[in-house]
């Protein structure tokens, strides 16, 4: 049994001024029945999803949640959240029979549980009206019973976690429930081998404050019974003269109470951190979720993943995450590190006022994309789940120069949220293709393709470089190969960026005065065809030359006054333009 879709109507940020529709949700999102990974920007809807389902369904470690005033979109009154629950095995299936729906699957028919939150508020008081979970396949569903919310139950890890808190000796702690839900304790009282342990041991502790030992011989010290003796005398006439105390580790609730004292550590590490802490706190809540003869939910959900983690250690822990079977998590995080590190089919892009699942049956990607991207999404590429905006470029002299010409066309890409990616190849179909959708919803998030015309100025067929025609053909078909959606490519009018550069109204001095002080031994005299030569052989130092060329510009020694007029850069600018959302 796994959570297999998600529908929000005016929760939080997903939501509308328009009436609720019970056919249009503000938020339509299915899981995968393994790892999901929410990924993007601040605010950008990845703690309302999983609050939203910690609301309908609650939480092993009796969390409190309530729904108030801030949980509904601005200007409602009315709320609804409907989670469903596919893949019901018959013993799953058992303790939900009477809120049960059918869904018809080829020649089959399969078991469904849609769970309903159905929620108003006050127009004049704004108080939130009592509400209820209710299940069933009509649109109001009835009561769910207090004994099927029990198998419904989920692990939940907070964000900013303190793992130290949950870890210690104390009553109701995380670490013993989690030990008297396991299998090893489950059901068991004073039979239980630890009872006889702890009875042996208050055995010997009671020995001690009486100064003797096991056998019953007196012991050399005998501070213990002369304490014990103090409080006796005192309690004989605070209380009764025939009366005795006794010192033990109190045995009161018995197994559980025992349990309540237990601490999770690390053998041979002692005053461990904050991320060695988070570890073991996570090790623990994967043992509960994957306990034996449990025929409820077997769902976690972890906020922010990465807390307290350092890079190394995000690696491992995303790794043992993709590793789990029989059990589904969903799980946020804001690291690249995290990012690059997964499967892009379980992550889902939160953006806008929506959420992009990258399963192959959503984007156009194909197989080989998809392998292709685990191979060479790294780190600085996974910064691209997380930009409002993106630049796609194919090599370092775009990345390093578009920034520095942001700034002159007075840009700031940082404060715009706007991110350069180079994928350091012409593999940009495939880059591009994760922001595109096989059907509605589209994303809405910027994508610009910055590349190449790739057409020399003087090639070997005899072409001429006037031949604008054929220039104008060549720009129109690779921007087919990647306009579409929210996709849109910027063609270079001549050749490369470095031949655009030379023949640049702005830059066409500096990039020259650079370009020969990198290759001092070149003859530069007819600096257009030695430019080409340099080009078409490649021996040309172009990422020497662009970061010169940037650190011109970072120090003012570009005059960028003509840069409105300047047909050579015009589709630099216009990338970064879109980009940034104009």
């Amino acid at each position: 049994m796994y959570l297999s879709n998600l529908k929000l109507w005016n929760f939080r940020k997903f939501g509308s001024d328009a009436p609720l529709l019970m056919d249009a949700p503000n938020l339509d999102l299915s899981f995968n029945p393994g790892l999901n990974v929410l990924i993007g920007e601040n605010d950008s809807g990845k703690s309302a999803i999983i609050d939203s389902i910690r609301h309908v369904l609650k939480t092993h470690s009796y969390d409190w949640i309530r729904v108030d005033g801030d949980d509904f979109h601005l200007g409602q009154y009315r709320l609804r959240i409907e989670l469903t629950l596919r893949g019901i095995e018959p013993d799953e299936g058992k303790n939900f029979t009477e809120f049960l729906s059918w869904e018809p699957a080829g020649e089959a028919v399969l078991p469904a549980l849609r769970l309903i939150l159905d929620i108003q508020r006050n127009p004049v008081s704004n108080q939130v009206q009592p509400y209820e979970v209710r299940a069933g396949a009509d649109a109001d569903g009835r009561a769910l019973s207090p004994e099927a919310k029990e198998y419904l139950k989920v692990t939940y890890l907070k964000p900013l976690r303190d793992a130290k808190e949950e870890l210690i000796a104390r009553k109701n702690s995380r670490l013993s429930q989690i030990l008297i839900g396991h299998e090893a304790f489950k059901g068991r009282g004073d039979d239980h081998r630890l009872i006889k342990h702890l009875k042996e041991f208050n055995g010997s502790i009671e020995n001690y404050f009486d100064g003797k030992d096991t056998e019953g011989n007196e012991i050399e010290d005998q501070r213990g019974k002369d304490l014990k003796s103090g409080i006796d005398t005192y309690i004989r006439s605070l209380y009764e003269p025939s009366k005795s105390t006794g010192l033990a580790v109190t045995e009161r609730g018995q197994l559980k109470s025992l349990l309540e004292k237990l601490e999770l550590s690390i053998e041979g590490e002692v005053g461990p951190g904050l991320g060695t802490l988070n570890r073991l706190f996570m090790a623990s809540e994967l043992l509960h979720l994957n306990k034996k003869n449990w025929a409820g939910l077997r769902l976690g959900l972890v906020e922010e993943l990465e807390a307290h983690l350092h890079p190394q250690a995000q690696m491992q822990a995303i790794d043992t995450f993709q590793k789990q079977s029989g059990v589904q998590l969903i799980l946020t995080t804001h690291s690249p590190n995290i990012g690059s590190k997964l499967e892009l089919k379980n992550l889902i892009v939160c953006h806008g006022t929506n959420a992009f699942p990258l399963g192959e049956q959503y984007t156009q990607l194909d197989d080989g994309d998809y392998e292709f991207l685990q191979r060479f999404l790294d780190v600085t590429k996974a910064n691209l789940f997380f930009a409002k905006g993106l630049v796609l470029v194919e090599g370092w002299s775009e990345e390093l120069i578009l920034p520095e010409l942001a700034k002159l066309a007075g840009y700031n890409l940082t404060e715009k949220g706007v991110a350069i990616i180079n994928v350091q190849s012409l593999a940009f179909t495939r880059y591009a293709n994760i922001f595109k959708r096989k059907s509605e919803p589209h994303f809405k998030k910027p994508v610009a393709v910055v590349t190449d015309v790739d057409i020399p100025i003087d090639e070997e067929d005899g072409s001429t470089p006037g031949d604008k025609a054929r220039l104008i053909e060549a720009r129109k078909a690779k921007g087919n190969n990647f306009d579409g959606q929210c996709v849109r490519a910027f063609i270079a009018p001549h050749w490369t960026l470095e031949y655009c550069l030379s023949q640049s109204v702005v830059f066409k001095a500096k990039f020259a005065e650079i370009t020969k002080a990198v290759h001092t031994r070149t003859d530069w005299s007819d600096f257009d065809g030695t430019l080409a030569r340099k080009l078409k052989d490649r021996s040309l130092a172009k990422t020497e030359i662009a970061s010169r060329l940037a650190q011109a510009i970072a120090d003012k020694k570009v005059d960028g006054t003509k840069l409105t007029e300047d047909e050579s850069i015009d589709y630099l600018l216009k990338a970064i333009g879109y980009a940034c959302g104009d």
